[in-house]
């Protein structure tokens, strides 16, 4: 058998791609496995916002709000091509919460996270245009504040390549199937394709999403209490509702909130909900329930109504929540829990919890309570292709801009959002360009395709449409089909 790992990281979601690029910077040897695709369940399915969560300050979740906010610029520094500041709408209505109420937030959220790259919040008048075309006119005043998109599966993906250029193995469709603790080593067995194979590592990060109490049973052969409260939550994808970056906030009279933002140039994304999960993780679906749900909260406020019949797409994921026995499923902490098993041998040590905008911290305070590896470094660390400046997504697609003689300039912009300075890995330069190879769909070349399989981790055509892009959104059929031979091929 090989030699050890210092760190076994299993499940490739955000947290377990950001703790395995953080040990792989720390001087560790490490291996990442992941039994499907990255970012194959609930780190593709989120509402793709770094933010501080302006509704967690009703729930007196101040440390997570204030470390939530410090984050949102540590992370639009570090991967600008990737996230991206918005500005939100909050509309008062009269029947909910009362505007000193939402004024008095606002101002929270602006200052207890040390603000400084991102406009403050200011007051709206909604009887003007833009909003008095988008909005019901029963609305009249608001506030606009400031929070940031993030393309969620791509930050999961450039977090674990990340790790393998710092020395990491990153595994994807190979799955943990045996934990034996044998005094100071796990006795690891793992399952892919190929077959069964057996590993050994010093200590363990279990960050397996909604698997992850199944996983620590498996490794401690003991019938522990359910950690986990799973809470499914879905989206609507619409054509555009309007024209515009503003993005909306609207609150519910359930006391929760819903989100309308621009969603790939050409439409709304609208969501989400939170509804007790039970079922298979593997198997999450936008329930009909559901669906009319997010059009009766949007209904509320916009002008021109939608319908379930009305999206193009949904997605659904399911958040494995700490169960901290909240009554209610919206209002259980969104803050991550660890738990360490040692046991007087190697270490295990559990992620509970947590969510996006947390990831890179939450990776940092793991490998602290498992006290290996050097010191912190990831803070100021750009992930791949985040060398840009942020907000500098127009200059870089003029620098690119000879690539017109191939495609489109949206194409380039979306080349340019999706891998920043990479660009030159794929296509070089214009004084030493690359082969662009044939093209296989409308704004896609074989060489796009060949570095997502060679240095992306993907592997089939699901991977690239519908996670390292979404493209699915966007191509006719014939080329979705075409991208997805080109892998079987």
């Amino acid at each position: 058998m090989s030699e050890p790992f210092d760190l076994l990281v299993i499940g490739g979601g955000i947290n377990g791609a950001g703790i395995a690029r953080d040990a792989a910077g720390r001087g560790l040897s490490v291996l990442l496995v992941e039994k499907d695709d990255l970012a194959a369940h609930t780190s593709s399915a989120s509402t793709k916002l770094v933010h501080g969560g302006l509704r967690y300050l009703e729930h007196y979740e101040f440390r997570l709000v204030r470390e939530s906010l410090k984050e949102r610029e540590v992370l639009l520094a570090l991967a600008p091509h990737i996230i991206w500041p918005l500005r939100f709408v909050l509309p008062h209505h009269a029947g909910l919460r009362p505007a000193w109420l939402l004024r008095l937030g606002l101002f929270l959220y602006d200052h207890i996270g040390g603000r400084k790259l991102l406009p403050p919040t200011k007051g709206v008048d909604l009887r003007q245009p833009p909003h008095a075309a988008i909005l019901k006119p029963s609305l009249k005043r608001g506030f606009e504040y400031s929070d940031c998109w993030v393309e969620d599966s791509r930050l999961v993906v450039l977090n674990a390549l990340d790790a393998k250029e710092r020395g990491a193995d990153i595994r994807t469709r190979t799955e943990c199937t045996g934990l034996e603790r044998e005094d100071a080593l796990w006795r690891v067995t793992l399952r892919d394709g190929s077959g069964e194979t057996q590993v050994q590592a010093r200590a363990v990060a279990n960050a397996a999403g909604p698997w992850v109490d199944e996983v620590l049973r498996r490794a401690t052969r003991a019938n522990a209490p359910a950690h986990l409260r799973l809470v499914k939550g879905s989206h609507l994808v619409v054509p555009k509702l309007w024209d515009g970056a503003h993005c909306y906030i609207f609150q519910n009279g359930d006391g929760r909130i819903c989100f309308a933002i621009p969603y790939e140039r050409e439409f709304t994304l609208l969501g989400t909900t939170d509804e007790r999960f039970e079922g298979d993780p593997n198997e999450v679906h936008i329930s009909d329930e559901e669906a009319a749900y997010i059009c009766a909260s949007v209904n509320e406020y916009l002008a021109t109504q939608v319908h379930p019949g009305d999206a193009v797409w949904s997605y659904s994921g399911v958040r494995p929540l700490y169960e901290d026995e909240a009554a209610s499923d919206s209002t259980v902490t969104r803050d991550y829990v660890f738990e360490v098993d040692e046991d007087g041998g190697a270490p295990i040590l559990s992620v509970f919890g947590g969510k996006i905008t947390t990831y890179r911290r939450l990776a940092q305070h793991a490998l602290e309570k498992l006290d290996i590896g050097d010191k912190a470094w990831t803070a100021d660390a750009s992930l791949p292709g985040g060398d840009m400046a942020v907000g500098g997504h127009a200059e870089m697609v003029e620098r690119y801009a000879w690539l017109r003689q191939h495609m489109r300039i949206e194409d380039i912009a979306r080349l340019v959002r999706a891998y920043g300075t990479r660009i030159e890995h794929i296509f070089g330069t214009e004084e030493a360009p690359r082969e662009t190879g044939e093209k296989i769909a409308a704004g896609v070349y074989e060489a796009e395709l060949r570095y997502l399989r060679d240095v992306e981790f993907a592997r089939c055509g699901d991977d690239v449409l519908w996670r390292r892009s979404k493209l699915g959104l966007h191509l006719k059929q014939a080329d979705r089909a075409a991208i997805a031979r080109w892998f079987e091929a």
